[in-house]
């Protein structure tokens, strides 16, 4: 089977992009193609072997060589750590030329890769451009929501613009099946898109395991020399975007409790907010808190390996992909009590606190590096691999897409 994949952002530094990424690396494992459509900034972009990349090329603060390139950078719902620029705030050109792009892109994709299905990420626009391309070429899509899609389609309604929800209504019109990701965020899909309920199917997220899992051999001073960092007796770490819905301010606050000489806590990921946070850490005269930047999933493994606990205190995340990441490789996880976390974070894995208690933050942070509370490392990766790696999840899809196929001949 040949399955094009298309998203709104980069591969690496957002949850749909490790999503799509790892959908199509899992299929490649398993004898398929694949290939993905998906905005870029970079000309050094990571590629997956065996999956055909086709970049559509945005301007940061570089000049991409030798190729087609907005000149504004890709937008987001809210914000990536490549980027400020959001949906809601383009202009009527940018918008235009934003379609134009994209429609030209898929449309020779399609017709050069010749894909079987089309799964693309986000019911937003590129859905409703993908709807448009396989319906002139009648090839089935499926769409997955991933939450921040929908904070789209909120913004818009609260400033009375309509631009992405028109393609919102043809993605839904057209997609053979509707993904979302947890309960939460199939609950919050079917209010907001009622129209989307009768081919809304629930598939949880999976984890690449063959990335993340347990690892003896990971020694907890190369991975911190690695880093720059001082050794400590604990750490505790924090994976994800620099941005407002992640909360990490409260995670700023909790430290300033849970912190002493022996514990250190490490920050992997970049944002918008990165200067107002370093600032903040200032502020509170935090010694053993460390900005770390983005990361690859090589240095996340380790860093994952080595943590205490990782933590997760987003106002309401639609699903945790990091939460599974650090559980796969039998880490503990501190979680916010919001979105689809609590589905995923139960006793035997981590501690649920209260959005935005900093207080009830740091003291679940605090039982957990005083020993007051345990955890089964061994057993937590096991449940992990056993329910969420990607090997498992992948099947899902493999079931989803050949019904299609078959449907649409």
């Amino acid at each position: 089977m040949r399955i094009l994949y298309i998203n709104h952002f980069p591969l690496t530094g957002s949850g749909s992009g490790v999503y799509t990424a790892n959908l199509a690396k899992s299929l490649t494992r398993r004898g398929h193609e694949a290939a993905i459509i998906f905005s870029e900034n970079r000309n050094d972009y990571e590629l997956y072997e065996g999956v055909s990349h086709f970049p559509v090329f945005f301007k940061d603060k570089e000049t991409i060589e030798g190729a087609e390139c907005s000149e504004f950078n890709f937008p987001c719902f809210t914000s990536h750590p490549r980027s400020k620029s959001k949906f809601i705030s383009l202009t009527d050109e940018e918008r235009a030329e934003y379609e134009e792009r994209y429609y030209k892109k898929i449309s020779e994709v399609m017709d050069g890769f010749k894909p079987d299905i089309v799964h693309a990420q986000h019911v937003w626009v590129l859905a409703g451009i993908a709807a448009r391309c396989c319906a002139e070429r009648n090839i089935p899509l499926v769409v997955t929501c991933h939450g921040t899609d929908l904070m789209g389609i909120e913004q818009e309604l609260e400033k009375g613009v309509c631009w992405g929800r028109r393609f919102v209504k043809e993605a839904v019109e057209y997609a053979y099946e509707i993904v979302t990701i947890s309960r939460s965020n199939d609950d919050d899909m079917k209010k907001l898109i009622p129209e989307a309920l009768p081919k809304a199917e629930l598939i949880m997220n999976g984890v690449d395991t063959h990335v993340f899992y347990p690892d003896a051999e990971v020694k907890k001073s190369e991975v911190l020399e690695s880093l720059g960092v001082s050794d400590y007796e604990h750490i505790v770490c924090y994976v994800g975007r620099l941005a407002a819905m992640k909360r990490v301010n409260v995670l700023l606050k909790a430290a300033r409790i849970y912190e002493d000489d022996n514990t250190a806590t490490l920050l992997a990921g970049d944002g918008d907010m990165r200067d107002e946070l370093e600032q903040m850490s200032r502020d509170l005269k935090l010694k053993n808190t460390f900005f770390l930047g983005n990361q690859p999933h090589e240095v996340l493994h380790g860093l994952y390996n080595v943590a205490d606990c990782s933590v997760i205190q987003s106002k309401k995340e639609p699903f945790g992909l990091v939460a599974l990441e650090a559980m796969a490789c039998g880490t503990p996880v501190v979680a916010s009590d919001q979105g689809g976390l609590p589905e995923i974070v139960p006793p035997d894995r981590g501690i649920l606190f209260p959005v935005d208690d900093h207080e009830a933050m740091a003291r679940a942070i605090r039982r957990i590096l005083d020993g007051e509370v345990l955890f089964d490392r061994q057993k937590t990766s096991a449940q992990i691999k056993e329910k969420y790696s990607q090997d498992v999840i992948i099947s899902r899809f493999e079931e989803l897409y050949e019904q299609a196929v078959r449907e649409y001949k």
